[in-house]
């Protein structure tokens, strides 16, 4: 399951990033497209099992958003979205220019408040 070595890439590029903060990390928010074969189900399992073995971050959430898939219409130049993997623009012009759904990001990470 490769979705385990995601997880711990996540939380190794947050340390990395957020070196101070790290351990103040209360939710982490991703972007996943269609075409990342990242399966929202099994990444948050992976998150859970990666918890288990790391109790500090016991209390943190993850939330995945699932992007749809876009691609470029080169023909009437305008971005379409693609449903049920067709990748055919409006005008009837097949697009294999995708411009979103094969990202895998952290979108968003969300700090504990620090008292003053």
């Amino acid at each position: 399951m490769h979705e385990t070595g995601i997880v711990q890439e996540i939380f190794d590029t947050l340390q990395q990033e957020y070196p101070y903060r790290y351990q103040s990390i209360v939710k982490i928010q991703l972007e996943a497209g269609l075409l990342s074969n990242i399966q929202p189900i099994l990444i948050q399992n992976a998150f859970e099992a990666y918890v288990i073995d790391e109790p500090q971050f016991a209390e943190v959430e993850l939330e995945v958003k699932v992007l749809p898939i876009h691609a470029f219409c080169e023909n009437c130049q305008e971005a379409f979205e693609v449903v049920f993997h067709r990748f055919v623009c409006n005008c009837g012009t097949p697009s294999s220019q995708v411009i979103q759904g094969e990202e895998l990001r952290i979108s968003q990470v969300i700090f504990k408040k620090e008292a003053i």
